[in-house]
């Protein structure tokens, strides 16, 4: 095969009949991972790309340099005070993973911290370099330190399949204890003993079914499962309130939850279910000193706030009521305030509910305000119970993440720490914009914008989107963003049904039978930035269920869109979907359908799947980067895509990168995933035609 010559993917006909529907999958034998032919083929793609991307090479490596060169490579986080300790995070430069750290607090006020300089008493707990060595990829899975503060349970991953192995260090000596437990999923909590730690596993199907107890110096045969979900729609996790008092036991799928409670202090005991699951009904509970809060959707689409006594967790007397125009989205409990974070008009909010409501001045709920027109505010590191500040994070399309505290007295947002960006980065050379385009049936759909001031417009465009899972991608800063908007990119975010961003409507309106909303208005909004003025072409960019997306859009419109890049992409949906023994697929069907059991959603999915769909039409240039090691989305849907649209389509070209040792985030060093995104950037740059 010559360098120039894409690689040619052998056609091995698998036939398959669902609904009386034959259907002939040519690619089918790229499935089968362990197949030398199969990595054969993906080291072929590979290396076709980088001969593809050659030329990029002086422009990927500048990109990189700009990246890093705007990143303050030796920095930390701003600390977080919990039952005595003040805990934080520190990078250095020239290392490609965080070290965490502590040391003892005294008052409220967060220490003042240096980058280059350690802390008296400072304790690191993990040093991700170390404990990564020679690996080409490392992540940790959970980090929790004991109540008494004396032992870290934390996991480690080394391939990105996102299974991990316990360990237990002694934070009084330093040694690691014998306690080593493989195969792990995320998370875990700790009794109130200090000796016992929970956490969870998977079945075959990768799915998180069982939550065990461990005791701390004996061995993980003997630990006890105190909960084993048989449903295979239902993923389990288990947690701790913020008041260390209850040990909280989730179980949930797409559309319901089921909760179960036991007090820290008993960790033998049995948990009691908070409400049994009514398919349906979603909700969360914490514990809010004399009572439970208990955030739900029981007759209430946007979610309401209702509290419950702590002997009858299951009788609920609502205290925010449900409201069309507000989604609640999460309720944090303290001793004396309740915090609840919302959503409204597409933008994320935060209001305080004081202890005594309405018994004293001053005391009445109330909301938090933002100067910019459009955000991001979240309630983020406040595992104090007890407490007078509420830490949260802020960040706009301009402003760089910021860390503030909030003083509950005087009612005033204290900035801490906002991100540092290196070189001659201001905020005020950049502008951003909140515009609505009409989708086919009439809905407005917004989109989030961001340029540099004096941009000459029409811009090329990259044009961001997801639309599934109620996730939304709210207003954001990004350093690599930098180097296109200062190349004269406008950068956009459509915030498409599917998504989260108006409520939970919003949501239903892009999922099941209406799921080519999400599709439709995505492509609506890349005509208004044209028919509007800002964007000469567009670039589409999305991941995972964004990138079924990239695919579904490339079917639909392909002369729309001048690139696409689409990355760890959910392309070959219908497939995935019709096989119960994947990972995750019974537990999408609460999200896609069910085409195993269901004609109407089989027809309907088929109609849309991206690899079902490519046809001969031309289609614009394509980047697809995936990874073998991903659970979430397999390595082999974005490559029976390529082989496909080689085949069948004109245009291009179409590229596949696949990253041959890491999971669904791509590469884990810091340094290496700034690498990706350069190359990714400067794809982008060339397709656009602006180098």
């Amino acid at each position: 095969m010559s360098s120039q010559t894409p690689p040619t993917a052998k056609k091995v006909p698998s036939d398959r009949v669902h609904h009386g529907d034959t259907v002939v999958d040519d690619y089918a034998w790229l499935t089968v991972k362990d197949d030398p032919e199969t990595i054969a083929y993906l080291e072929a793609e590979n290396a076709y790309t980088q001969q593809a991307t050659a030329h990029l090479k002086p422009l990927q490596e500048t990109i990189f340099q700009e990246i890093k060169g705007r990143t303050l490579e030796t920095d930390l986080s701003v600390p977080t005070r919990k039952n005595g300790w003040w805990y934080y995070s520190r990078t250095e430069e020239g290392k490609q993973y965080g070290i965490q750290c502590r040391v003892a607090a005294d008052g409220e006020t967060p220490p003042e911290l240096k980058a280059d300089e350690s802390l008296p008493g400072e304790q690191v707990l993990l040093d991700g370099n170390e404990l990564a060595g020679e690996s080409d990829f490392f992540s940790v899975g959970t980090s929790a330190v004991s109540p008494d503060g004396t032992l870290l349970a934390y996991s480690v991953n080394f391939t990105g399949d996102e299974r991990f192995t316990l360990k237990v260090k002694d934070l009084t000596t330093g040694e690691t204890l014998p306690d080593e437990i493989p195969g792990i999923f995320y998370g875990g909590a700790w009794a109130a003993d200090g000796t016992t730690f929970f956490y969870t596993t998977v079945d075959e199907a990768w799915r998180p079914n069982r939550v065990h107890r461990h005791t701390i110096g004996t061995a993980s045969e003997d630990d006890v499962v105190v909960h084993e979900e048989d449903d295979e729609r239902f993923w389990v996790g288990i947690g701790l309130s913020r008041s260390e008092r209850y040990l909280v036991l989730s179980a949930g799928s797409k559309i319901t939850s089921e909760v179960r409670i036991l007090e820290a202090d008993d960790p033998t005991g049995e948990f009691r279910v908070v409400r049994p699951r009514e398919i349906g009904v979603e909700y969360g509970v914490d514990h809010a000193g004399d009572h439970f809060l208990i955030l739900h959707n029981r007759n209430a689409e946007n979610f309401e706030l209702a509290t419950a006594p702590l002997d009858a967790p299951g009788d609920w007397t609502p205290l925010i009521e449900h409201r069309e125009d507000t989604r609640l989205l999460d309720v944090d409990a303290f001793a004396g305030h309740t915090v609840v974070h919302f959503r409204r008009e597409g933008l994320t909010g935060i209001r305080i509910l004081p202890e005594n409501r309405g018994d004293a001045e001053g005391a009445e709920p109330y909301e938090i305000s933002f100067p910019e027109p459009i955000y991001d505010a979240t309630p983020s590191g406040n595992p104090e119970f007890t407490t007078g500040r509420l830490r949260l994070g802020y960040t706009s399309m301009v402003t760089p993440p910021s860390v503030y505290d909030y003083d509950l007295r005087t009612r005033e947002l204290i900035l801490l720490k906002q991100k540092v960006v290196l070189g001659d980065y201001d905020p005020a050379d950049y502008e951003q914009f909140r515009e609505w385009a009409t989708a086919a049936d009439g809905t407005r759909v917004p989109i989030s914008i961001v340029r540099r001031k004096n941009t000459e417009q029409p811009a090329p465009t990259v044009l961001y989107g997801y639309g599934s899972y109620e996730i939304s991608i709210d207003p954001s800063f990004s350093v690599a963003r930098l180097s296109l908007l200062d190349r004269g990119f406008v950068f956009a975010v459509a915030h498409i049904r599917g998504g989260g961003e108006m409520g939970r409507r919003w949501y239903e309106d892009g999922k099941f039978q209406k799921k080519k909303n999400t599709f439709t208005d995505f492509v609506a909004v890349a005509e208004h930035l044209k028919a509007e003025g800002w964007s000469s072409t567009v670039i589409a960019r999305g991941g995972s269920a964004g990138g079924l997306l990239m695919g579904a859009v490339a079917n639909l419109a392909p002369e729309t869109f001048a690139g696409v890049v689409a990355e760890v992409p959910f392309v070959d949906a219908l497939n995935t979907i019709l096989d119960p023994s994947l990972p995750l697929t019974v537990i999408e069907w609460d999200e896609w359908g069910d085409p195993l059991h269901d004609a109407d959603v089989y027809a309907y999915m088929k109609s849309y799947s991206p690899y079902e769909n490519v046809d001969r039409r031309v289609y614009p240039p394509i980047l697809a980067i995936t990874s073998l090691n991903d659970t979430r989305v397999f390595y082999h849907e974005p490559a029976k895509w390529i082989a496909k649209l080689r085949d069948t389509a004109s245009g291009g070209p179409f590229l596949l990168k696949t990253e041959m040792g890491a999971g669904h985030g791509g590469r884990s060093g810091r340094y290496d995933s700034w690498r990706e995104e350069a190359l990714t950037l400067s794809w982008i740059l060339d397709t656009a035609k602006v180098v």
